[in-house]
């Protein structure tokens, strides 16, 4: 059941993109796609730990690392604030960067590119000094840098949209941001409260984006409800409770391995319900960047200094799914 659970989330994630183009097409606009999308994904989060109050104590067998000491008063105040100000900062920009992007470019394409988020979280680590170096880290970055250049110069007759791939670019380099920044919370607060407060920050950034700009247009048919529902539920919330339960089975790093799954689902998707195609050249590079991200995560580093939070593995599956890679 575990493989199975973690292909099922990575199949909501995928799906993502597909859904935000159908939303487009019924009239829906980004500002109004996210200020729903998170109110709901918060909303249905919040009802789900009133149903089960054992969630909040986290799922047995999903932290990283050996329980923490219960933090004081002060400290469960101070990791609430940073779980919604990593929501109202940085999934915020992340997903609105997302969805701009995907305004200008194919869905399919725009996975693959966003997919190169764990390569540059393995290289942002290294480079901090976090994880050493390895010659198979080496050749795994060099291969996906190989594969990412085949997939931006083999747009043969799909349509390339360089300001759209420069927003999926900017919209991969935050969520490494956030993921890096996030990787100090999430051993310390349960992984659905997280995900719930998350929400709630990234919600009160697109409310007051609105608030800001005059307002989002809500007046939109029963379809463009259908589909933002399906982003909020099949693609936030079910992707993300599917993720820690096949986390809890599997383990980080064959979790992380299976999450790769998730740019091979939104192709496919995209493919048939929206008549996208990639040249066989783009298919090819997406296959070395997917490998390459999936080889990140086969095997842990035998020496790890102590003050490292975790291994890339860890840090990448235990981050990504407050809300998914979107």
């Amino acid at each position: 059941m575990g493989p199975a659970l973690c292909l099922v989330s990575a199949a909501c994630f995928g799906a993502m993109g597909i859904f935000g183009k159908l939303a487009y097409d019924e009239g829906v606009s980004p500002g109004a796609l996210l200020l729903v999308r998170f109110a709901l994904a918060a909303g249905l989060l919040a009802v789900l730990l009133l149903v089960r109050p054992e969630l909040r104590r986290g799922p047995a067998g999903a932290a990283p690392t050996p329980p923490a000491p219960t933090p004081s008063g002060r400290a469960t105040l101070g990791l609430v604030v940073t779980a919604l100000g990593l929501g109202a900062v940085g999934y915020a920009a992340q997903a609105s960067l997302y969805f701009a992007a995907l305004e200008r470019m194919d869905a399919s394409l725009l996975s693959l590119v966003f997919y190169t988020y764990p390569i540059l979280v393995t290289a942002v680590v290294v480079l901090l000094g976090r994880e050493r170096l390895t010659p198979g880290r080496c050749a795994a970055l060099v291969v996906a840098s190989g594969g990412l250049l085949l997939v931006l110069l083999g747009s043969g007759g799909l349509d390339y949209q360089p300001l759209g791939t420069a927003l999926a670019f900017a919209a991969a380099g935050t969520y490494t941001g956030y993921i890096l920044v996030a990787d100090g919370v999430v051993r310390r607060l349960p992984p659905v409260t997280l995900s719930a407060l998350v929400m709630a920050g990234a919600a009160v950034t697109m409310a007051a984006r609105a608030v800001v700009s005059g307002g989002v247009d809500l007046g939109f048919g029963p379809w463009a409800w259908f589909w933002l529902g399906c982003i909020a539920l099949v693609s936030t919330v079910l992707a993300m409770l599917t993720f820690f339960a096949g986390l809890r089975r599997t383990g980080p790093s064959t979790a992380a391995i299976l999450s790769t799954f998730e740019p091979v689902v939104a192709g496919a998707l995209a493919t048939v319900t929206l008549g996208e195609l990639l040249t066989p050249v783009q298919v090819a590079g997406g296959l070395l960047v997917v490998s390459s991200a999936a080889a990140l995560h086969l095997r842990r580093p035998a020496v790890r200094r102590p003050t490292v939070p975790g291994p890339v593995s860890q840090i990448f599956a235990y981050c990504a799914p407050p809300g998914g890679p979107q």
